[in-house]
């Protein structure tokens, strides 16, 4: 019988009991739940991390401008941006998380890791880890299972979704699942990877989601960038051993709560937040005035 994952506690207390490490208890989980093997377990996330990578290398290189016109090659712009801020490392960063989630804006193929409004974070993490570390991808798709574990446990205590928790149940989510990968990958204990994500929940409490006109563009393609770096950070502080104080099923616990008083309008509705601003409000009218101009004669009522 596998763990359900219900919470993080429990998860560590099942391990130890059972002798088995926290990726193979996902794995059991999977097999469990899907009537599937490990083979094919880890075939999807290959194919999966596959798809990520694909993302970023898209993002980077193809054209990346939304119908909208919010979206304009942004992630290029950042990556072949002369003046690195901090380091080339980060630049890279910040670049390939913007660049997998504007190729979701743009229509394209995306890894919804836990959602497609959160879909630049693992990528841009995960590779630029790899990258940095010279890591094989066995060790990368071991750490998306890690993620895989912490987003069960996200849904079963909170949500995962916008529209239910707002932002922070979406790019929260997923720098909390990159972090925990993260802190595993780079050969973190148990207590460290929790950590990391009870830092990483902490970091983002609070984020509502409106999203301007109703598109999953702004400011959800920048956060994505703010969220991997983010990740980044919470893996260093845990590393170091700087407790977060607050235990992780608590913080997840407080993120469930936050979303659940949280107003309508900050849940994906479209009605407050940057939405509503003026200019949010202005070209909400432009794209719909839009779309309704592009339907087909045939399609219009009589």
């Amino acid at each position: 019988m596998s763990y359900l994952f219900e919470s993080f506690k429990g998860w560590k207390q099942y391990c130890e009991s059972a002798d088995v490490s926290l990726v193979q208890s996902v794995i059991e989980y999977e097999v469990d739940q899907k009537d599937s093997s490990e083979e094919k377990i880890m075939t999807g996330l290959q194919h999966a991390y596959t798809v990520m990578k694909e993302a970023v290398k898209t993002g980077l290189e193809d054209e990346m401008t939304s119908r909208s016109g919010m979206i304009n090659n942004g992630a290029k712009k950042v990556y072949n941006h002369p003046l690195a801020v901090l380091s080339p490392e980060f630049q890279k960063l910040i670049s390939r998380a913007l660049a997998a989630k504007e190729v979701n804006s743009c229509m394209g193929r995306v890894v919804a890791a836990p959602t497609a409004g959160a879909s630049g974070i693992l990528p841009g993490t995960m590779v630029t880890l790899q990258e940095i570390h010279g890591l094989p991808d066995s060790k990368i798709l071991e750490g998306l299972l890690i993620g895989a574990g912490i987003a069960l446990i996200i849904e079963e205590k909170a949500s995962l979704a916008g529209a239910v928790g707002g932002c922070q149940a979406e790019t929260g989510s997923a720098a909390a699942m990159a972090a925990g990968a993260i802190v595993y990958a780079l050969e973190g204990t148990v207590d460290q990877i929790f950590n990391a994500v009870a830092i990483t929940i902490q970091c983002m409490l609070g984020l509502v989601c409106d999203p301007v006109a109703g598109l999953v563009e702004v400011p959800c393609v920048v956060r994505n960038a703010s969220a991997a770096a983010i990740a980044f950070s919470s893996a260093q502080i845990a590393l170091a051993n700087v407790n977060a104080v607050i235990p992780v099923d608590e913080c997840i616990e407080a993120m469930g709560e936050i979303g659940s008083s949280m107003e309508s309008r900050y849940k994906e509705t479209a009605m407050g937040g940057l939405a509503a601003t003026l200019t949010g409000q202005e070209i909400a009218n432009r794209v719909l005035i839009q779309d309704i101009e592009i339907l087909p004669d045939e399609s219009l009522p009589e």
